[in-house]
């Protein structure tokens, strides 16, 4: 439930929470850990003790003897065997008992498994638990947060009397209780009651309480918990009422409903909580009772609502209105975004251009609205996942495919889906062919054409050599499966694709997301019946929504196809439009009959959900999240778009359409303004001067953490960092080794922990951004060195911003204002120095100046009119059409598409009218 600020009633002093003291250990518990430790001692020991006492060290001379392999093998020499075997299993067990002991003291949760040692390790595990649990105390570590000077001893509180009686608080602290569900694991790591009592009591050692308030409850999949060690995801566990991070519900509920309302519904994960967030985990870290009390009357007056306006159970509620949380327990925007990996890249494209269309129009002094919330992890969640090679590879790969067959006089034979693994692009067809055009080749006689990945890297991309049409636009991703993505050619049915299931329209979705998007298709239309209107802000050329089927059947009907008449077309120049029906509506019996005349003689794909007879495949989207294809022998995990998700893809493209953008917001003044000691330089490639560089392989994580903390002056507490760093999610013990490798590289003046537990970075060290915006903003108020300061800061860009970062790491400034406010700022600086330049009547410096912004603001039109404008101040007209040219060039050979601005267009008219002429004549040549 979200967290909400306490309660203080009227006369009332709020007091500090008594400590909880851990629960008592009961005597079974004490005599069970006293046990386990006279064997641990026995083994660990006395077992050597025995051994040599009794029969020697482990290499006996028996062994020792070089004769061995030569002379005959006597008891003596067999004995000795015997006897090393018994010291190499003590050695094992030994082995096993220091992993368990580590993993207990340092709250690892799940230990690390030591080789061929299952049941050896199995004992060990079960003493050392015994005995951490005798001796919890000792067994406890100081955790990361704790790097610096622990805070001084809170001073004691003084007794405040209540004008409430006493009597009402245990009142109030009972009509509520909560509750906790165990998170799914994340590779190979699981959840531990020693963490979770870590994450939601603030202390492992708390664990027992967990234990007692839980022990032989039963759980939603029928088991109960009898071991401390053994708990499973999706099992609800009721916590002390101390606990955060985890479901409120009314005391009096029955455990059966309990059940019912949280089957495997994740709690607020702090490991995934973004930066923007971070107010909100520090004050669930620190909520009182009467936060809690709030929530509770809150539960209670919903309670008593009248039966016609209480909102409907999960249960009343249809799959398609859930959230994902719900349906797939556990899951978050990234792991459904990031999956969708061409979608992703495809979304990423479109997103791209419409960000530049936006800074076409950027006003001085703004920069371009960014996104915020869940539309923000939406396009961190697409920078994670996206697979540019994957698109890249299905675009210059298939056209190439047309291209060749068209050369060859040959029609595009049927592929009627596709797989896509890091090694090779396959193509499934029919009917088989041997003959595949190079550098296809093919596979299991015919059935496969394959183009391996690193073919496919060596071939030129579509726009510097132009390779066709795209002949199969209707690939479309089904899911994926343990090697890779399966795709689906939505033409290849020549019939009707009927899908089932309840979470179809998440299906759909999902499928039109992908087709709107992708590389590699040309000219398209995609039809959405009953879902999708807000779709159209992605792709408002390709989609549009209508409500029924009888809206668009009479147009299809008319403009059907024949299939070879496409497929032809597309590869020799002369595409006509594909187009594909995705419908959320059942049709009636007429519709369905026309609908599957419609589908066998024209090229659309036709995918409609209900019941439908005649369909030619049926996808089948199951409740676990699988999709089968029964006619062809698929079953993989499904891509789906739930509707949080679809929501949050939606904002995001809205935020595009906001063209008067933000205020870019003051810079702080900056206390030193000599050299730092350490310096993080950013505008440019990543550079950290005044430290030693760390050991191959932790440098870009170090960097990276860095980089946040320095941008981030008003601190970060660790669990934040954490969801930062690892927005797939990270166990604690990596996270606090990490930033403890960083807190000795940079030293504890370098690196402090506030009293909140935050990390800040010592005012020694100083980014290159930070010193950029105190000189433009003492070039505000000092107009005699305004033009010397305003150098001096584009003196400062080297290149884009931190240019040369590792791929998949930095997507948290998807969700920063950092990346916004840096291109605005720079773009401005250079914009400033071109004006004050050109007023002064030195345009070669106007222009020095302009490209130095370009440096980083390569994108932002502005600079390009400026650069225009400086270059044409010089009056060498062959300078200014070199930058025509390269602007034009860069223009339509940009990574987004697309060619200039209009008003850069109109600006190159005035100043050159006979650019296009040029630009025609270099085209032709």
């Amino acid at each position: 439930m979200p967290t909400r600020e306490p309660v203080r009633p009227p006369g009332r002093v709020p007091v500090r929470p008594p400590a909880r003291i851990p629960a008592r250990r009961s005597a079974g518990d004490v005599f069970a850990g006293l046990a386990a430790l006279v064997v641990l001692v026995a083994l660990v020991g006395g077992v050597p003790y025995a051994l040599l006492t009794f029969v020697g060290p482990p290499l006996g001379p028996q062994l020792l003897d070089l004769d061995l392999l030569t002379s005959r093998v006597g008891p003596s020499t067999i004995t000795a065997v015997l006897v090393l075997l018994v010291w190499l299993a003590w050695l094992q067990l030994v082995a096993c008992v220091i992993v368990e002991v580590y993993a207990g003291v340092r709250r690892i949760g799940m230990p690390a498994r030591v080789p061929l040692s299952g049941g050896t390790q199995w004992l060990a595990n079960r003493l050392v638990s015994a005995v951490l649990l005798l001796f919890t105390v000792g067994a406890a570590a100081v955790p990361i947060a704790r790097l610096g000077t622990p805070p001084p001893a809170p001073p004691p509180m003084a007794a405040v009397a209540f004008s409430t009686p006493v009597v009402e608080q245990p009142l109030e602290t009972q009509r509520s209780k909560k509750v906790y569900v165990v998170q799914p694991p994340h590779g190979r790591h699981h959840e531990s009651l020693w963490e979770i009592a870590e994450k939601c009591l603030g202390d492992g050692r708390r664990y027992p309480e967990i234990f007692q308030l839980n022990q032989h409850k039963e759980q939603p999949d029928g088991a109960r918990l009898r071991m401390a060690d053994l708990i499973r995801p999706g099992w609800v566990l009721d916590m002390p009422d101390d606990a955060r991070n985890v479901h409120v519900v009314p005391a009096r509920q029955p455990r059966a409903e309990t059940l019912r309302e949280h089957p495997g519904r994740a709690s607020t994960s702090p490991a995934r909580v973004g930066a923007e967030q971070q107010q909100t985990v520090e004050r669930k870290q620190g909520e009182h009772e009467a936060g809690e009390t709030r929530d509770t009357r809150r539960d209670t007056a919903d309670q008593q609502r009248p039966a016609d306006q209480q909102r409907p159970t999960k249960e009343q509620r249809p799959a398609e209105e859930q959230g994902p949380a719900e349906q797939r327990p556990g899951l978050e925007l990234v792991e459904y975004l990031a999956g969708a990996s061409l979608a992703a890249a495809g979304l990423l494209a479109v997103l791209g251009r419409r960000r530049r269309a936006q800074l076409w129009r950027r006003a001085f002094g703004h920069r371009i609205v960014r996104p915020r919330d869940d539309a923000a992890e939406a396009e961190v969640a697409l920078r994670l996942g996206a697979d540019a090679p994957g698109t890249r590879i299905l675009d210059v790969g298939l056209r190439l495919l047309g291209a060749e067959l068209a050369a060859a006089g040959r029609t595009p034979p049927t592929v009627y889906a596709a797989h896509l693994s890091p090694g090779n692009l396959d193509l499934w067809i029919h009917p088989p062919d041997g003959d595949a055009p190079a550098p296809w080749t093919a596979q299991d006689g015919g059935q496969v054409w394959r183009l391996s990945a690193h073919e496919g890297r060596l071939l030129p991309d579509s726009q510097e050599s132009p390779l066709g049409g795209a002949p199969y636009p209707g690939l479309v991703s089904l899911g994926t499966d343990a090697s890779g993505r399966v795709l689906i050619d939505l033409e290849a049915t020549q019939g009707l694709i009927n899908i089932r299931g309840r979470q179809t329209t998440a299906a759909l979705a999902a499928l039109a997301v992908e087709l709107a998007t992708n590389r590699w298709s040309d000219r398209m239309r995609i039809t959405l019946v009953g879902f999708g209107e807000e779709l159209t802000a992605i792709a408002p050329d390709r989609i549009r929504a209508v409500g029924g089927l009888a809206e668009v059947l009479p147009e299809l009907e008319a403009t059907a196809t024949p299939r070879q008449e496409v497929l032809t077309g597309r590869i020799t120049g002369r595409p006509r439009d594909a187009h594909y029906l995705l419908s959320a509506v059942t049709p009636n019996h007429d519709e369905a009959r026309r609908l599957a005349l419609l589908a066998r003689k024209d090229t659309a794909g036709y995918v409609v959900t209900g019941d439908v007879p005649h369909a030619t495949w049926t996808l089948e989207i199951t409740d676990d999240g699988k999709a089968k294809i029964a006619e062809l022998g698929f079953e993989v995990t499904a891509q789906l778009l739930p509707r949080r998700h679809y929501q949050a893809l939606v904002a995001l493209f809205r935020t595009t359409e906001q063209l008067d953008g933000e205020a870019v917001p003051e810079a702080e003044p900056l206390a030193d303004y000599g050299l730092p000691a350490v310096e993080v330089r950013m505008l440019g490639p990543i550079e950290i001067v005044g430290l030693d560089p760390l050991e191959e392989g932790r440098m870009a994580l170090a960097a990276e953490l860095l980089v946040y903390l320095a941008t981030h002056p008003g601190g970060v507490h660790p669990v934040v960092l954490g969801g930062v760093l690892w927005p797939r999610g990270v166990q604690p013990m990596v996270r606090d080794a990490t930033i403890a490798r960083v807190a000795a590289w940079l030293g504890k003046r370098h690196l402090r922990v506030d009293e909140a537990g935050r990390l800040r970075l010592g005012p020694e060290v100083r980014t290159d951004w930070a010193l950029f915006r105190e000189m433009v903003r003492r070039s505000h108020g000092d107009p005699s060195a305004r033009t010397v300061l305003l150098e001096r800061a584009l003196g400062l860009v080297r290149g884009p911003l931190l240019s040369g970062r590792p791929s998949g790491r930095y997507s948290w400034l998807a969700a920063d204002e950092l990346e916004y406010d840096v291109t605005a700022g720079v773009a401005d600086a250079a914009h400033r120095l071109c004006e004050i330049r050109l007023a002064h009547g030195e345009p070669d410096a106007a222009v020095a100046a302009v490209r130095a912004g370009l440096l980083l603001a390569a994108d932002d039109e502005g600079l390009w009119r400026d650069l225009l404008r400086a270059t044409h101040a010089t009056g060498d007209l062959v300078r200014l059409r070199a930058v025509i040219e390269a602007l034009t060039r860069r223009a339509g050979s940009h990574a987004y598409g697309g060619g200039p601005a209009p008003e850069t267009e109109a600006l190159i008219d005035e100043l050159l009218p006979s650019w296009r002429l040029h630009v025609v004549r270099e085209s032709t040549a």
